[in-house]
């Protein structure tokens, strides 16, 4: 019986599981890609994340930790530096399983297990998209029946009423205003006329 037994038993020792876990994760940090069996590939996830995940606090307790595990100083520091800028926003997911097919001679099944590069993208789902536009028709429909749709209607009418003719007489206004300022300049100018005329009349 497995009771509390988490971990696939892939080889004879834990020793010699740990160093296959070590060096596994240390290839895929290094190429970004490696080939092996199923049953390796989901025990290398585990790993792997939890790796990324120490990245991704980025302190010092974190980075002695993943230097415990992976004895690579250099793929550690691109765990760090690359790996950690590249999944700070995804919360999980760091890794993909493909499945190839069974390998020729023990037909174990292989699998690639490789880093995903793509960008997180957040997809509306279309339950909830549909949900909402039910809930919005059913609370159109209890409008209509109720007649609050037209009350709102002739209220927003009356508002666009009362909105013009407070702009009117602002219109109004500024034409008294223009008028108050071409009229003086009238004066001045029949004023001067007169002048010029007066003088005419003296100069003869």
């Amino acid at each position: 019986m497995r009771h509390r037994k988490v971990s696939r038993r892939l080889v004879s020792s834990t020793e010699h599981r740990l160093a296959l876990m070590r060096n596994m994760v240390t290839d895929l940090f290094r190429h970004g890609r490696i080939t092996t069996t199923l049953a390796k590939a989901k025990e290398l996830r585990r790993y792997a994340d939890k790796m990324i995940t120490l990245a991704k606090k980025g302190d010092l307790a974190s980075r002695r930790r993943a230097l415990g595990f992976i004895r690579d100083k250099a793929i550690v520091r691109k765990l760090f530096t690359e790996l950690r800028e590249k999944y700070l926003d995804r919360p999980g997911g760091y890794t993909r399983i493909i499945k190839v097919g069974p390998r020729r001679g023990d037909a174990a099944m292989m699998a690639i297990v490789e880093l995903v590069e793509e960008k997180l993208k957040i997809r509306p789902s279309k339950r909830k998209s549909e949900r909402l536009k039910k809930i919005n028709e059913f609370i159109e429909r209890k409008k209509k029946e109720y007649g609050l749709i037209e009350k709102q209607e002739v209220s927003e009418k009356q508002e666009a009423k009362v909105e013009e003719t407070k702009e009117e007489p602002k219109e109004n206004t500024q034409i008294s205003s223009e008028a108050s300022d071409t009229e003086p300049q009238k004066e001045t100018s029949v004023e001067e006329i007169k002048k010029e005329t007066e003088k005419d009349i003296e100069k003869k």
